[in-house]
């Protein structure tokens, strides 16, 4: 996984590098925003907080107009927990609304600028070595995991045998997004022959699983058990679930960590093909 998508636990919920950093950079032009309208005599903290929202509810409008078919209903377009949202529609929105705001309040122009300029260095002096990293080759990692039957596979020779692209997803029974979406996953698996699907349950006995998908009557292939959690830690993956894309080749192009939608999952697989 990259190392802005490597999850880190805080309590009960789970956060990705990439979203904690931006929500440091958001606190620090927050803050020297406060210090330099106070010289200025204005408050800027608002027009930080409508450029955040308008740039997040852009950047969801365009994801959810680019995978229209693959929602279910209004509700579900609405439900931003499947991570999808455009980067391109998000950045293209917030310019638009900074232009606004220095077009029609003049006496935030200097506040808002020092507020921007901190918040960006802010970022990318803390992601900018992690994006560098990305760049680097990231294979599918050396773990050995069982299949239904007790045989081990590693993920490099059960990757070789399908020589097509992969997505990986590490769940178990306990988890209620893994539970939520398994229906899609299997639905997905059966229509599209060009993608291998692995499903790796991390750290449960091999009949606590079986019992779960028979319970739900699930017709979904390439179980495999991970008892010791070894691809969660190598992949640095420390929330269920998640998901890994890999292009035929081997190598990481995509991940989700948390709840996936199909249209998330479709944008994902836009990247493998």
């Amino acid at each position: 996984m990259t190392g802005l998508q490597q999850s880190i636990a805080i309590g009960p919920a789970a956060f990705t590098i990439g979203t904690l950093l931006i929500v440091f950079a958001y606190f620090v032009a927050l803050i020297t925003g406060y210090f330099a309208g106070l010289r200025h005599q204005v408050r800027v903290s608002d027009t930080l907080f409508m450029l955040v929202i308008v740039s997040l509810v852009t950047a969801r409008a365009v994801f959810v107009v680019r995978y229209w078919g693959s929602y279910d209903g209004f509700l579900a377009m609405l439900d931003i927990r499947d991570g999808g949202f455009d980067p391109a529609g998000g950045l293209i929105g917030g310019l638009t609304y900074t232009v606004w705001a220095y077009w029609s309040k003049i006496q935030i122009r200097k506040p808002l600028t020092t507020a921007l300029v901190a918040g960006g260095l802010a970022w990318g002096i803390t992601a900018g070595p992690l994006l560098m990293i990305e760049q680097q080759s990231r294979p599918l990692p050396q773990v050995t995991v069982s299949n239904k039957d007790g045989e081990q596979t590693g993920l490099t020779e059960f990757a070789a045998q399908h020589e097509q692209p992969m997505v990986i997803n590490l769940w178990a029974t306990w988890c209620p997004h893994c539970i939520r979406e398994m229906p899609m996953f299997a639905d997905a698996q059966e229509e599209m022959s060009d993608i291998t699907f692995m499903f790796v349950n991390q750290g449960e006995d091999p009949s606590q699983v079986r019992n779960f998908i028979s319970e739900r009557d699930l017709e979904i292939d390439n179980i495999f058990f991970d008892p010791h959690n070894n691809l969660s830690n190598a992949t640095g993956s420390h929330a269920l679930p998640t998901t890994l894309f890999y292009d035929e080749n081997g190598q990481l192009i995509d991940s989700r960590t948390g709840g996936i939608s199909r249209a998330r999952l479709e944008s994902g697989l836009e990247r493998l093909r």
